[in-house]
């Protein structure tokens, strides 16, 4: 028995794709103005002017100029855009007939319900929430410092002779410099530990949504937010969550402080991980 791949149509807030459609004849690019039909000629001298057409017989229109992109688009509208000519289209040679696909057995989930209720991202929603935290508090803290050491500069400037101001001055701002690179690097660390713990999750996510889909014998699941209506024998978010649940109840977190992004030195022990601790 043959298996259908399995299509798991993106991850929410994480993947959004948008279609632009391109009309076949007789379309412009927005900000820049249609190219004018050209004016009929004037009929020669001595010459009858041609007879007007009936007024049952519409007067047929003139073919559309190929179209034309603007190189200026944001060029002010009382100057002329400069105008470049598209080449024509490709011919398209014709393919050969494929194979048909199968028919579609359709399933749906929602992957935001789904991350509620898996433990692993809890786990890692609670972690980094805590470093985060923490890292503003320090921040707030050394804010305070500086404040401090400026009013202090600021009291005691007319005691001090001008090379000691710009002694304390410059000690003041160099320590300032390297607070806010320390504070950069951290941040930094913590984002790369929450991207390797969705990682983890997302990973397994696409493997459990296959495995699920695949007991149920469908073939194209589909986001929720994407489908307009469907029952609920299509919905397999309750099934994938209690199954992401099983196969991962908790993910590796490098510890505090620890940066994943230099390869450790031969021989160096491994950065320990954070335990997710009982489960309640």
């Amino acid at each position: 028995m043959n298996r259908f791949s399995v299509v798991v149509a993106g991850f929410a807030a994480l993947l959004s794709c948008s279609v632009h459609q391109v009309a076949a004849q007789d379309y412009f690019i927005p900000g820049t103005p249609r190219p004018a039909a050209p004016a009929p000629s004037a009929p020669a001298q001595g010459r009858p002017a041609p007879a007007q057409r009936p007024a049952s017989q519409p007067a047929q229109r003139p073919a559309a100029p190929p179209p034309v992109v603007s190189a200026q688009p944001n060029q002010p509208d009382n100057e002329p855009a400069l105008q470049v000519q598209l080449p024509p289209v490709p011919e398209l040679p014709a393919l050969a007939r494929g194979a048909t696909p199968p028919a579609a057995v359709i399933g749906v989930i929602g992957v935001p319900e789904v991350m509620r209720a898996s433990a692993a991202a809890q786990m890692v929603d609670k972690v980094i929430g805590e470093r985060r935290e923490k890292l503003n508090e320090d921040a707030q803290k050394e804010q305070a410092a500086w404040r401090d050491l400026q009013q202090q500069l600021a009291n005691q400037r007319g005691t001090m002779s001008p090379e000691q101001i710009r002694t304390k001055e410059r000690e003041l701002q160099d320590r300032i410099t390297n607070a806010q690179k320390v504070f950069r690097d951290r941040n930094r660390v913590i984002q790369e530990a929450a991207q390797i713990g969705v990682g983890q999750i997302e990973r397994t996510l696409v493997a459990v949504i296959r495995q699920v889909s695949e007991s149920h014998g469908m073939n194209l699941v589909l986001h929720r937010a994407q489908v307009a209506l469907n029952i609920n024998e299509f919905d397999i978010t309750d099934q994938v969550a209690e199954q992401l649940n099983k196969v991962m109840p908790a993910v590796s977190i490098p510890a505090d402080g620890v940066s994943t992004v230099a390869a450790p030195a031969a021989g160096a022990p491994a950065a320990p991980a954070v335990s997710p601790g009982p489960r309640r």
